[in-house]
């Protein structure tokens, strides 16, 4: 029953951090210093678990298959670096993802790849966890207000059932109301 504000920033500052909103960043940064030493990715990621060092942008606690943002985001971040003309960061990420998925059996979260699409696009690392917040915001806010509303959480569980994508475009002044 806590007031709006006070709501939405602890969940903002729930995101602080490796393990949540912060994971893209350890993500990229992990990319960067395979980037700088020129090494194998595979044979960087085989360092790290030989040492029992997290892997970050593998595994969900919901998601027991692939993510599904994280199956739209590896297309993305695959389009976006051909259109760059700079497949680098998505290269090491899919030689990545694919022998994670086979060693460990874990797959690619929405982190993983929203690191490698956040770069191409030329978003700092430093506002990774802000878009991520900013993402968010209209769903907390909608939990926000229902709690307040009849102290009760609502998480539906269902299936879109709406118009296949992709549906056209049509501005604002032109719609008909």
């Amino acid at each position: 029953m806590a007031d709006m504000h006070s709501a939405i920033t602890g969940a903002i500052g729930a995101l602080k951090g490796p393990l949540h909103g912060g994971a893209n960043e350890a993500v990229m940064k992990m990319l960067f210093e395979i980037g700088k030493s020129g090494g194998d990715p595979v044979e960087y990621v085989k360092s790290l678990l030989a040492q029992k060092k997290k892997v970050f942008g593998f595994g969900h606690r919901v998601y027991r298959t692939e993510d599904p943002r994280a199956t739209h985001l590896r297309k993305m971040s695959e389009q976006l670096s051909k259109d760059s003309g700079n497949t680098k960061w998505f290269d090491m990420s899919r030689r990545i993802e694919e022998y994670v998925k086979v060693e460990k059996k874990l797959n690619a979260n929405v982190d993983f790849y929203s690191a490698s699409t956040y770069t191409t696009l030329g978003i700092d690392l430093d506002l990774f966890t802000p878009i991520f917040a900013v993402s968010r915001i209209a769903g907390w806010t909608a939990h926000v207000i229902e709690q307040l509303d009849d102290n009760r959480l609502i998480r539906p569980r269902a299936e879109y059932t709406g118009p296949e994508y992709p549906v056209k475009y049509v501005p604002m002044d032109q719609r008909l109301i």
